[in-house]
């Protein structure tokens, strides 16, 4: 694929993954990114994961064309895209490597050597010369790995930016951006949104005219739609306007006050509802509609005197990913002794920015009629 006159893509789909991260569910595959600059000298941007070495390599040799690169730029030493880098080095023994000093901390230990005699270590503000192409380097630690550098080439006003912007999905599938690269960057790097709206004012500075990721299509039209979505979600705005329901249930008392909910909040006019059955669906687009949407309702059993398993995890994958800026309400449901809303406003107590709603159901085992008056008033509220 030619990204321009003289930036080509050689990176690989994979369609046999089944778990990104050993976690993320990818129906449609993933795409490991790296990309050749050809110039008096040449770069290559980056390796892929350690399956599809063989292909990647053949897919170099054919851009090359005969000719020998001259540097391996590692942006990211996360497995899926520093896998290859000894295999190239053995390949290429007078290519040089040029990476943060924290990239060859962990070169050494993922491949025992830190290619002492061919570093390039690079800074914030270094460039290298490639004869018409320069490259400036910026620094991007904890986006989402602590050596991230990404590269801007301001001769084509390309950023390699390593795995920002990125999306689940390899390359020849179909799909909309925005919802797999929300789920990508919400699962992913959603702690790091400090980290990322820093790395975003610094962007602002450079005409860009190309982004070039490590997942994902290389996005050359209406940037500003990208980048704003990404302001958003780094700066944990509400992105849609509209209400999540999560909720668990054992015996269907929950789910239907939970579905009860919904019904009633668009009868009101609520303009999007989104309800997830945390046993059943799949964890990572919950927590996706909890970051998108502005208002969020957690409904679930007294379980062990405590909360549903699936609704705890839940939750604790809200507050480690810096869940704040949202209105939250509980619907509980206990036989006898119901504390579930204590205990789920006890996990948010470090969490900032959060709003609390005045409304709150309390089912004692199934919906009666004053739990409907409850859902009536919650939904008045949130709507």
């Amino acid at each position: 694929m030619k990204i321009t006159e003289d930036i080509k893509y050689v990176g690989v789909n994979d369609h046999k993954i089944d778990l990104f991260e050993g976690q993320y569910d990818v129906p449609n595959g993933m795409a490991y990114n790296s990309y050749v600059i050809l110039d008096e000298k040449i770069a290559v941007m980056d390796t892929v994961d350690a399956a599809f070495g063989e292909e990647w390599f053949s897919n170099l040799e054919e851009v090359l064309n005969g000719r020998t690169p001259d540097y391996l730029i590692v942006q990211h030493m996360e497995p899926d895209h520093s896998a290859n880098v000894l295999n190239f080095a053995n390949k290429y023994p007078e290519a040089k490597i040029v990476a943060s000093q924290r990239a060859f901390v962990m070169m050494k230990n993922f491949f025992l050597t830190d290619f002492q005699d061919r570093q390039v270590v690079v800074k914030e503000g270094d460039t290298l010369s490639l004869g018409r192409h320069n490259l400036a380097f910026v620094e991007a630690p904890m986006v989402h790995w602590p050596e991230v550098i990404v590269t801007y080439d301001s001769t084509d006003k390309v950023l390699f930016s390593a795995d920002g912007f990125g999306k689940f999905g390899a390359l020849d599938v179909e799909e909309d951006w925005a919802c797999e690269a929300r789920r990508y960057y919400i699962g992913i790097v959603g702690k790091f949104g400090a980290q990322v709206q820093k790395l975003l004012q610094k962007a602002s500075g450079l005409d860009i005219e190309i982004i070039c990721p490590l997942h994902g299509p290389v996005l050359t039209e209406n940037l500003g739609y990208y980048i704003n979505l990404y302001d958003i979600w780094s700066s944990y705005k509400v992105e849609t306007e509209g209400v999540v329901i999560a909720y668990t249930s054992v015996y269907g008392n929950t789910k239907k006050a939970a579905l009860l909910l919904e019904e009633k909040l668009k009868e009101k006019g609520c303009p999007k509802v989104a309800v997830n059955d945390l046993a059943r669906c799949d964890m990572a687009e919950a927590v996706e509609d909890a970051f998108r949407y502005g208002k969020i309702v957690l409904a679930t059993t007294t379980y062990n005197g405590d909360i549903f398993p699936f609704m705890r995890e839940f939750i604790n994958e809200l507050t480690e990913r810096g869940f704040k800026n949202k209105t939250v309400a509980f619907m509980e449901n206990g036989s006898w002794a119901p504390v579930a809303k204590k205990f789920m406003m006890k996990m948010f107590e470090n969490s900032k920015g959060l709003e609390f709603a005045e409304n709150s159901v309390t089912i004692t085992s199934a919906v009666k009629e004053d739990n409907i008056r409850q859902i009536e008033l919650l939904a008045e509220e949130l709507a």
